[in-house]
């Protein structure tokens, strides 16, 4: 099985008023660090999404190495940057199953890409989604059987409403740190206390 990740970097961090994507956690850029995460994981393949003011963001990543993505509509909320990451893959990889990955969930690694790679296919399931916060979401790994609905996603719909939809194939990965997202400096500060 042929396994490809779409990393999402394409906001403005408009509540937080500077780009998430270049702040620095444990010694790395976030953009970096994902990036870094998702090629040490048993995945074949990458797209970065860019969206917001790319050229500042590409300085965060070496982008002559990585393949990235422009969404010019990024404004139009993630479907369509998740849909501009899977159409370059599908097109140039032809994965058989993609993870969706947020670049400001700071805890997401190595480790846990792979066991969603192996709990999809142990568990037989289509999708595998990670369980935090009373809900499921990404990072998430989608069979190739749901391509087509997630290029179906229309303005600020996520894979989210592909997981609830689907719930019947759907396999949960508990990973409650997914839950620390940064949207605010508050959420910063919070994170300057985790020891990791």
């Amino acid at each position: 099985m042929k396994t490809a990740i779409i990393l999402l970097a394409a906001g403005s961090s408009s509540r937080l008023g500077r780009p998430k994507q270049l702040i620095e956690f444990q010694g790395k850029k976030l953009i970096q660090k994902a990036i870094e995460e998702a090629q040490k994981s048993k995945s074949d393949s990458l797209v970065v999404v860019l969206g917001w003011n790319p050229e500042l963001i590409k300085s965060g990543f070496g982008s002559m190495k990585i393949p990235f993505v422009i969404n010019e509509n990024w404004e139009e909320g993630m479907a369509s940057s998740m849909q501009s990451g899977l159409r370059f893959l599908v097109e140039k990889e032809h994965p058989d199953q993609v993870i969706l990955m947020l670049v400001d969930q700071p805890f997401v690694d190595a480790d846990l890409l792979n066991s969603l790679i192996l709990e999809k296919e142990k568990s037989g399931k289509g999708v595998v989604a990670c369980s935090y916060s009373d809900t499921l979401g990404v990072p998430a790994i989608f069979d190739r059987a749901y391509f087509d609905e997630m290029l179906s996603l229309q303005g600020s719909e996520g894979a989210k409403k592909v997981i609830m939809k689907n719930r019947a194939d759907v396999f949960a990965v508990d990973f409650p740190l997914g839950a620390v997202d940064l949207d605010t400096e508050e959420d910063l500060e919070r994170l300057k206390d985790w020891k990791t």
